[in-house]
């Protein structure tokens, strides 16, 4: 392979992220905010690898025994794309596929029905993109079911075509005790006009979360949006690993509610969610 192709930098770590094998475990948690970082490391036991990179923070650590590594992707798949492959990497470079990664989300999200209530905890089952990183991909899941999604509105013509990718149904087990609600989540390129917002210029579908809110995949609601868990599930699964989303529900567009105490549903589902990582 060129080195123009998988980059690595004069240490042997990968470029953007600049990590070695040996700098992570196979438990991998993911969240969007670089400073969210330490607030999960802080309650590992111990924290004995830490670095940074532009926006990709890296602490590993151990708690209760167990090794874990909470890593920031920050917004969006375009930062997934590069997470998830050079993590990837790692194991081909040390030829040490045997273990799969183990990938964690823990994020927040905007509920788009009104029945997902704010300050809740919800785990997306499945997460359909209208970002496109997977077309980029020899990537052809759950076509007839995307297609059925597209015939239940003319409005979803107006978008991109989607892509599908489904959770690990272990790791979606283990984690459902922590949840108030198991959804499909959609994974949007942006966080104005893509979910439905008109600030500044008029978003081209205006009843967008209306149209996600009365929409079901395989017979499931739509029923939250963010920008990362179709992307990662999709390369999840693609490359062999295994991936959650669990999303504090900061937000219903359905109803115009925010939540008043976000810090607070954001601190609740990380430790319980390293309750079941360590349990």
């Amino acid at each position: 392979m060129n080195s123009s192709e998988l980059i690595l930098n004069n240490d042997g770590s990968v470029y953007h992220l600049s990590l070695k094998l040996g700098d992570v475990s196979d438990t991998i948690i993911t969240v969007g905010d670089p400073d969210r970082v330490s607030k999960v490391s802080a309650l590992f036991d111990s924290v004995d690898f830490r670095t940074q990179k532009r926006e990709f923070v890296t602490h590993t650590g151990t708690l209760s025994g167990k090794r874990l590594t909470v890593i920031s992707t920050g917004i969006g798949t375009d930062n997934i794309d590069v997470v998830i492959n050079e993590l990837h990497s790692l194991k081909v470079l040390a030829n040490d596929l045997s273990t799969p990664y183990k990938f964690i989300r823990l994020g927040t999200s905007g509920a788009v029905r009104p029945d997902v209530k704010v300050d809740s905890i919800l785990i997306s089952s499945a997460a359909i993109g209208l970002d496109g990183l997977m077309h980029f991909y020899d990537w052809n899941e759950s076509q007839e079911e995307i297609d059925e999604l597209i015939a239940q509105s003319e409005k979803w013509k107006l978008l991109p075509r989607p892509y599908a990718a489904m959770a690990n149904s272990e790791l979606v087990n283990s984690f459902s005790p922590i949840a108030d609600k198991l959804g499909v989540t959609l994974t949007a390129p942006g966080f104005y006009a893509p979910q439905g917002r008109s600030v500044n210029a008029q978003a081209r579908i205006s009843d967008f979360v209306d149209l996600l809110g009365s929409s079901t995949f395989a017979g499931v609601p739509i029923t939250n949006l963010e920008m990362e868990t179709a992307g990662i599930y999709g390369l999840a699964s693609l490359l062999g690993h295994e991936a959650v989303s669990i999303s504090a529900i900061l937000a219903n567009r359905a109803t115009g509610q925010f939540s008043e105490k976000g810090d607070e549903v954001v601190e609740r589902m990380i430790k319980k969610a390293l309750e079941v990582l360590v349990g």
